[in-house]
């Protein structure tokens, strides 16, 4: 008879838009996954989540203990209501079993639904289904920032519109945008772990023929589009103005931005401005914000 796998959980409970961040952190040293337990709130409406991973106990396991508490600590100098983790240890050969039931259906704006593969959800005919696991890269979904720009791609996204989203992480904008009608959309990550999962997401949604997924940044996207879409960071987009970020948006085109805290925004506005990006709406939630810039038609494209 097999002996059971010995394993030790680290968890720690934190705001959802800190979330992501802790589950990178996590994801580097436990390869199995990351899981995110929004507790027993309101589908979509936790105050507070649980990010846990699961170290296999072997001969390096002080090791990777401590390199994740390391971690953590830095972590928490950049977000300061991130706590020390908690460690416990679990003797269970399938620990997957227990966090999948934690897993809900999330709704996002006013159609997106997004459901993980094991759960059953019959969508009503004007929402849109996505279904995407918990993965290593970032987009889950919990993020006041990806909230914002779903609501904003819900707004702008016509049938037929070419889409480029930049820094694609899970892919969950891209397939909004595909889900809403864009016939063509590239969706760019420099992570190649961000890459994989969302060419995986892509093709569980049955968006492959809609979504391209390029492994690069801005330098790689060679031609303007309709609608470009940004969730990242907000000195990466300040970085990214300076580089020619509107010259990926033809004339009389929409860049939607966030990442943003509300003290970056007007930084990151006048970036954009300065390169004839002028902002025609502000979105705000929880102390982040969406920035949207109509390209105008007499600009170069």
């Amino acid at each position: 008879m097999t002996s059971p796998m010995e394993w030790l959980e680290v968890s720690v409970t934190v705001v959802p838009e800190a979330a992501e961040a802790v589950a990178e952190v996590f994801s580097r040293y436990a390869p199995q996954g990351v899981a995110i337990d929004l507790g027993a709130g309101e589908e979509g409406s936790a105050q507070q989540v649980t990010v846990k991973a699961y170290l296999v106990v072997d001969a390096d396991i002080a090791e990777r203990r401590q390199k994740v508490e390391e971690a953590l600590w830095h972590l928490h100098h950049i977000w300061p209501v991130i706590p020390a983790p908690t460690f416990t240890p679990i003797v269970d050969q399938d620990w997957t079993a227990g966090w999948k039931e934690t897993i809900p259906v999330l709704h996002l704006g006013r159609r997106v639904v997004i459901k993980p593969s094991w759960r059953e959800y019959t969508a009503q005919p004007d929402e849109l289904l996505l279904e995407m696991d918990p993965g290593l890269a970032f987009g889950t979904g919990l993020h006041p920032t990806t909230q914002l720009c779903v609501e904003a791609l819900e707004d702008l996204v016509q049938p037929g519109m070419r889409v480029l989203d930049l820094g694609t992480g899970t892919g969950i904008l891209a397939l909004v945008a595909a889900k809403l009608g864009a016939a063509d959309v590239l969706a760019v990550d420099n992570d190649i772990n961000a890459v994989a999962v969302a060419r995986r997401n892509a093709r569980a949604n049955a968006a492959a023929h809609q979504i391209r997924v390029l492994h690069g940044s801005l330098a790689e996207v060679g031609e303007p589009y309709d609608l470009v879409v940004a969730n990242i960071l907000a000195h990466v987009i300040i970085d990214m103005a300076a580089s020619g970020l509107d010259t990926r948006v033809r004339r009389g085109g929409t860049l939607v931005v966030s990442g943003i805290l509300e003290e970056q925004a007007a930084e990151v506005a006048a970036a954009l401005v300065a390169q004839g990006l002028p902002i025609v709406e502000r979105r705000q939630h929880d102390g982040w914000m969406a920035l949207v810039a109509q390209k105008p038609h007499g600009n170069r494209s």
